[in-house]
């Protein structure tokens, strides 16, 4: 039987894992907006670190040729994303900010890219 580590490190047998799934939201952000999101993300809410099924979440800042950021999470399964999305998620993205208007989305354009973990690894002796 082969042992390996889960997204939280807890040892899982390979055989009878669901696979976990990654959403990437790709966001066109212009270069005098990059502040402005990086902002929101470090005061948001923190909501979807509690969320059912959340295992990971990173921002993800363009180095060079690229005005595109991406923010990564990996859930448990599609369910427990579609239950994010649906309740906290949606509450957050429906808040107010300051005047009382909700403020002008930092980002011109949004993908979101769906996959399957089918193969990790992580550090030898992790």
């Amino acid at each position: 039987m082969v042992q390996i580590r889960g997204p939280v490190g807890a040892p899982f047998d390979e055989r009878c894992h669901v696979p976990s799934v990654v959403k990437i939201n790709v966001l066109t952000v212009p270069a005098e907006q990059r502040e402005t999101l990086e902002k929101r993300f470090a005061s948001r809410a923190h909501a979807v670190e509690s969320s059912d099924g959340f295992e990971w979440f990173e921002l993800l800042r363009p180095v060079e040729g690229t005005d595109t950021y991406l923010v990564y999470t990996r859930w448990r399964d599609e369910e427990s994303f579609q239950a994010w999305m649906e309740g906290p998620m949606k509450a957050a993205h429906q808040g107010v900010g300051e005047g009382g208007e909700r403020p002008r989305p930092a980002a011109t354009d949004s993908t979101l890219w769906s996959f399957e973990v089918v193969q990790q690894a992580a550090p030898k002796g992790a």
